[in-house]
């Protein structure tokens, strides 16, 4: 079994303690010339704890990956991977009142 790094296991720890299906985590690392590359896949139904509200919770655990990786004189970023079939585009539909229905009368 490969050795795990820190900042690999620092995120494991944070993400199996915020999902609801921790044995679903999983996180890929790989190395470059441009630095480390944490990939985190979870649990479809755990994506929503995951990215927070407006992606605030993402945003905070990036921030705490990269202070590891300045710790350890890296450059680490974190790609959350979208699970197959991903999120349904947002339609907003208008539709014309069906008979029967009544239009509310607007007052200015």
């Amino acid at each position: 079994m490969p050795k795990v790094s820190s900042d690999q296991e620092f995120l494991e720890y944070v993400i199996k303690a915020l999902v609801d299906h921790p044995e679903d985590v999983k996180i890929d690392r790989k190395v470059d010339e441009m630095g480390v590359l944490l990939s985190l896949k979870v649990n479809p139904e755990d994506m929503g704890q995951i990215i927070g509200r407006a992606g605030a919770t993402a945003r905070a655990i990036r921030s705490l990956v990269r202070i590891i990786g300045i710790k350890n004189h890296a450059r680490v970023n974190l790609k959350i991977e979208e699970p197959a079939g991903g999120r349904a585009p947002v339609t907003r539909e208008r539709r014309a009142p069906s008979e029967g229905e009544e239009l509310e009368e607007l007052k200015l």
